[in-house]
């Protein structure tokens, strides 16, 4: 089976975003990073070189897969901010209609900019992510 590339690194998350040329798309994610630490209580570590993972989970999938990884996070990426919601992001319905302008995939909520959706409900959707078992 494959090793997962995408590991817990020592890099530091500060000098992470410091980097990020766009300065709306890096003051988004400061505030990105404040919430989430609200939210779980948890520190920051670097995933990989773009992905900003709080807390650790074993996953165990039906194929009998197995893997460490993050409870949630982010990463901003050229495109969009993609946010690592844990549990299924389709439960997340209701809040959802309320939230503003994203996009979505199974695990993961897109947003261009926080401006752009209500930042009380993008916290509610990190609480009651991080309150369901995560399941693959």
């Amino acid at each position: 089976m494959a090793e997962l590339k995408t590991k817990k690194t020592t890099l530091s998350v500060d000098d992470f975003l410091n980097k990020i040329e766009d300065e709306q798309k890096r003051k988004d994610c400061f505030t990105i990073l404040k919430m989430l630490k609200d939210v779980t209580k948890e520190e920051p570590k670097m995933w990989g070189s773009a992905i900003i993972g709080f807390g650790d989970v074993h996953l165990k999938y039906e194929s009998g897969r197995e893997l460490d990884w993050f409870k949630t996070g982010f990463s901003p990426r050229k495109a969009n901010i993609t946010l690592y919601i844990s549990g299924s992001i389709e439960s997340h319905v209701e809040l959802l209609k309320k939230l503003g302008k994203h996009k979505t995939s199974k695990g993961c909520l897109y947003i261009n900019k926080l401006e752009e959706v209500d930042t009380k409900v993008l916290k509610q959707i990190m609480k009651e992510g991080l309150e369901k078992k995560i399941t693959k």
